[in-house]
């Protein structure tokens, strides 16, 4: 009888500790998104035309060249849990679901994603860009992003049309240091049918999607996910191997046959690609 009272009394203690411990779990928590630039495996100091200690790299036609801008856009976020949910996170919502990276700006390279409900996560999916629904300069419905586009030197507004940057890359190339000037974003035509209004053109947006090297435990603990874009693929990647020119290196002259080519280079083409420049270097829970 002693030991049956023993063993009753370990059981509810065990019990006990179980539902104290299932009941100090938050239902939510936060994930930051830290961002690591690279070329290869070195994170990218930028620089001027006559900068030492800027990141110099090479591309695949050996071209030598570096950067003294560098910015995207994050948006369209979705987290897939270990049953395969997807969490989407303010999706439809700039302001509180999307960010501009700039690598001169040390506090953007960062992103937090608040009230993650509790569960163990497997994959990222987000996209480079903003999607064609949102891909209007729309002050009103988005305040905080049209000036975080916008504001600081950051221009991610087009000067010509009604959407966003999706990326904005400056700096030098070749021996002569010749400006290097890639943007992209989704272009407009003129409808074919001889309407007034215009017609969705190239759409620049890539949606990304990353296994998570380990899963992401939200609950009691708040983990953060780094992901490594490697603008090494700017030029040379597997999609496509780019030589730059007078005719490709400068917005003024680009057209949208040779930004495709850039934009499948960094976010895939979608189909055979769907990582683009982007992978996960670490989770910490």
């Amino acid at each position: 009888m002693k030991n049956l009272k023993k063993y009753l009394l370990a059981s509810l203690v065990s019990l006990s500790i179980i539902s104290c411990s299932e009941d100090s779990i938050p239902v939510a928590n936060d994930v930051t998104l830290e961002f690591n630039n690279t070329f290869g495996a070195t994170t990218i100091v930028l620089g001027d035309a006559t900068s030492t200690d800027a990141t110099v790299n090479t591309s695949a036609e050996g071209q030598v060249h570096h950067f003294e801008e560098l910015k995207y856009v994050i948006s369209n976020i979705r987290l897939i849990n270990a049953e395969g949910n997807e969490f989407a996170y303010n999706t439809q919502n700039l302001d509180e679901g999307a960010t501009v990276v700039n690598q001169s700006k040390p506090e953007t390279l960062q992103y937090v994603l608040t009230n993650i409900p509790t569960a163990d996560y497997t994959q990222i999916k987000f996209g480079l860009g903003v999607k064609s629904d949102l891909n209007t300069l729309n002050e009103e419905s988005f305040p905080i992003f049209y000036a975080a586009a916008g504001e600081n030197d950051t221009e991610m507004h087009w000067e010509w049309g009604t959407g966003y940057r999706f990326t904005k890359i400056e700096g030098f190339y070749g021996a002569d240091n010749a400006d290097l000037s890639i943007h992209t974003g989704s272009t407009l035509d003129e409808d074919p049918n001889g309407g007034e209004a215009y017609v969705q053109g190239v759409n620049a947006y890539r949606d990304i999607t990353l296994d998570l090297t380990t899963n992401a435990e939200v609950g009691s603990s708040s983990p953060k996910i780094t992901i490594k874009a490697d603008f090494d693929k700017l030029l040379s990647a597997a999609t496509n191997t780019i030589t730059l020119s007078s005719n490709n290196a400068t917005p003024s002259i680009h057209h949208a046959g040779n930004m495709v080519l850039v934009v499948d280079n960094i976010g895939g083409n979608g189909d055979t690609d769907i990582n683009g420049m982007f992978s996960i270097e670490s989770v910490e829970n």
